[in-house]
Formats: structure tokens, sequence, C-alpha cells
């Protein structure tokens, strides 16, 4: 009775792995899949992301931004900043949130900086 017991386990476990393995690989590829789709920059930006814990669209939303200028990005960091400071009320939470947020998104404006001294330097032929 044990013996079968024990089978039973084992079939079980070795049956639960595979399904885990095969589910593990098919999101290595799906993940690799999409970085290649957004090309070079997508790999930079995918990184950023995974290092932040925050998109770009995230980012974006938190600070109530529409495009990537570091100006604008300052600007409501600052305001958002102060707003949730927990001398006046606010909250660490959202003012975490919010350092995240701009951290995310002066990563991106690090990585399109760079992106636009590698096509000025590339030779035209």
């Amino acid at each position: 009775m044990a013996k079968y017991l024990a089978q039973i386990i084992v079939m079980g476990v070795q049956v639960v792995g595979r399904a885990f393995a095969r589910a593990l690989r098919q999101e290595f590829a799906a993940s690799r899949a999409a970085a290649d789709a957004r090309g070079r920059a997508g790999h930079r930006s995918a990184a950023a992301s995974n290092l932040s814990g925050l998109s770009l669209q995230e980012a974006q939303q938190i600070l109530n931004v529409s495009k990537l200028s570091p100006e604008e990005v300052q600007k409501n960091y600052e305001h958002l900043f102060k707003v949730n400071d927990k001398s006046v009320g606010g909250s660490f939470y959202l003012q975490s949130k919010v350092v995240r947020a701009k951290e995310r998104l002066d990563e991106e404006l690090k990585i399109q900086a760079q992106e636009d001294r590698e096509k000025g330097q590339k030779p035209h032929t």
C-alpha cells in the first residue's frame, strides 16, 4: 500500500515539474520575442523596467507625463514629492512611488540620449 502511494506521489511530482518547466520555457520565449520586437533599445528599456519595478507607462502615469521631456518630468516630480511629504500630511508610500517613477523616467531619458549619440556616431555610407 505504501509502495503504491509513494509511486503516485512521485508521478504527481514529475507531472507538475514538467508542466512548470514547460510554462517557464514558454514565458522566457514570449519575453524574448517581445524584447526582440521592441528592438535593441527595447532590451535596455526592459532591463530598466525590471530594475525599477515599474514599466515606462506606469512611471509616466504616476508623474502625469505624456511625453518624455526632462523639464516636465522634473517639474511634476518636484510638485508631487512636495505634496506627498509626510510633514504636510502626505503619504510616504505615494512619495516613494513618485521617486521610483522619476528614477525610471530618468533611466529612459538616459537610454534615449545614448541612442541619439550612437545614431550620430554611426558612419554614413
